[in-house]
């Protein structure tokens, strides 16, 4: 397939052209204001250093634009909350623990009714469906959009958030139901948590999919658009316009999964130095370790799946004070081109360290001859501390590990670095992001209690339901392939009850069914 990968970073937007497995081309723009300009920028560069006529089959686009609108309070919608689980949690309503400011923006009102399960799948009361209709009706009258249904213990069972879901688009035919089960696992506030996010972000991520289909027809591409997920994997466009909270960390996957192409390893930690921050990340059989606890976004915590990530603020365009030896976290992002000493600027970047040791060669070097060796030698023997500390955060064992050395700013990396037995750099590494997402496949994830089974039927009861996850998400069938399989004994529980989490990725579908706009935002249970 030829594919267009394209991630937007802080300060670049990266494209590449991948045709038949193999790197064609890459290249390298400013990342606009609104974004989705550059995004058009770059596939127009694109265009003129390859030959895009014979046709592309896919767009893969990484954004940063769902993640920022939560981190800068910007661009979200109210959200109305219907929570089933009375009489239990009264106490502990929707939006507790949620930042005073960002609470104010999401939220649209609460409801609490009866209903819900237990921890052992049996029902805790009956649902209230009286009082369901009730409150569709004020959610209705209140001209309420956009809805999150939460019930207990719904992972287990989800049926009173797919009855209250039916009632909402009775009663509100243009209602945008997000159902908590389909988003995170076991945990209730955590789960409610991140389907507000969702809720709140997919006007948001409607208009950015639009903007990215104005910007692809803009350039006269006619290939289908993708969106890059979480996990390093993509999914239709109109999947991603209803789960936005699944593309959080996706620039950082993209890297990750663009090093373990490029250099063929598996098993190794990434370190991805961009122009605003580094990511580390580690690849377990290609792909990013997940997270398996809490992660806070934007100060809310949430639990579902999230890349193993620790992300500094050292780049190529960070902030360097001379004086006192030290560099970052700021940067100047995208003005780098403007404000770098190298490109006739006025701060001290971590380029202008790289230009004056001679590690890279951008702009006017003689701009740089006033910093002494001493000075420069300091900032990149502080760039190594940073880089060692952080390597060992991403370790599972006191052993070296192989590091590969990935981004625009991957000239920080030393050859040596304390517990890394060897440092790999890779052609096209500076746009590992972008090779990441025009690679990239889709995924079918299950993370769910089975019980009354024994573990073999758990974890094929587990397979069967992360395959059909795929293949609505677009896959292939005949091309899944099990990438991820755990199963976790629960003692607390009766019935010989098991935790089982299951991956599976497959190549994009060749034939693509269009869904409907209603289908796109349906909340719907694959068991």
């Amino acid at each position: 397939m030829r594919r267009i990968g394209i991630d937007v970073g802080g300060t670049n937007t990266d494209a590449v052209l991948i045709d038949d497995a193999k790197v064609v081309q890459g290249v390298k723009v400013a990342t606009t204001a609104d974004v989705t300009s550059g995004v058009a920028t770059a596939i127009e560069a694109l265009h003129l250093s390859a030959n895009l006529a014979a046709g592309i089959d896919a767009l893969m686009i990484g954004t940063t634009h769902f993640i920022n609108a939560v981190v800068q309070r910007r661009h979200l919608t109210k959200v109305a909350v219907i929570r089933i689980a009375l009489p239990a949690t009264s106490s502990l309503p929707p939006f507790t623990d949620w930042p005073a400011g960002l609470a104010e923006l999401a939220n649209g009102g609460v409801w609490q009714i009866e209903g819900g399960h237990d921890y052992d799948g049996r029902r805790f009361a009956t649902l209230d469906i009286a009082a369901a209709r009730q409150i569709a009706r004020e959610i209705r009258n209140r001209a309420q959009k956009y809805v999150v249904v939460n019930a207990l213990f719904s992972p287990l069972d989800p049926s009173d958030e797919k009855v209250v879901a039916a009632i909402l688009r009775e009663e509100i035919p243009d209602v945008s139901v997000t159902c908590a089960h389909l988003l995170g696992g076991i945990g209730l506030l955590e789960r409610e948590n991140a389907a507000i996010l969702n809720a709140s972000l997919i006007a948001l991520a409607e208009e950015t999919i639009t903007a990215f289909e104005h910007a692809k027809s803009k350039v006269g591409l006619n290939a289908p658009l993708f969106v890059t997920q979480n996990d390093g994997t993509v999914a239709e466009a109109s999947r991603a316009a209803a789960y936005p909270v699944f593309s959080f960390a996706s620039g950082a996957t993209n890297s990750m999964r663009g090093a373990a192409y490029l250099s063929g390893l598996k098993e190794a930690v990434v370190v991805d130095v961009g122009g605003t921050t580094a990511d580390f990340g580690h690849l377990r059989n290609g792909f990013p370790r997940e997270a398996n606890a809490v992660v806070h976004i934007g100060g809310v915590r949430t639990l579902f799946r999230m890349p193993d990530l620790v992300s500094i603020g050292l780049g190529g365009g960070s902030h360097v004070d001379l004086d006192a030896g030290t560099i970052g976290p700021l940067s100047v992002g995208y003005r780098l081109s403007k404000e770098a000493l190298v490109f006739g600027g006025n701060s001290v970047t971590a380029t202008d360290i790289g230009v004056a040791a001679g590690l890279i060669d951008l702009g006017d070097r003689k701009r740089v001859a006033h910093i002494t060796a001493d000075e420069v030698s300091g900032i990149l023997r502080r760039c190594k501390e940073i880089l060692e500390e952080n390597v060992d955060r991403m370790k599972t064992s006191a052993e070296d590990v192989t590091l590969i050395a990935v981004g625009g700013g991957a000239f920080l990396v030393p050859e040596e670095l304390q517990g890394v037995g060897r440092v790999v750099r890779v052609q096209h590494g500076g746009c590992a992001n972008a090779v990441g997402a025009a690679i990239a496949q889709v995924s079918g994830e299950v993370d769910q209690v089975f019980q009354g089974l024994t573990r073999d039927e758990a974890v094929a009861s587990a397979r069967k339901l992360a395959d059909t996850r795929a293949v609505e998400a677009g896959a292939e069938p005949a091309s899944l392939a099990l990438v991820e399989a755990e199963d976790t004994p629960i003692a607390y529980l009766p019935g010989n009850a098991m935790r089982v989490r299951v991956k599976v990725v497959g190549d994009i579908r060749s034939t693509r069914i269009e869904k409907t706009a209603k289908e796109k935002v349906a909340c719907q249970s694959v068991s």
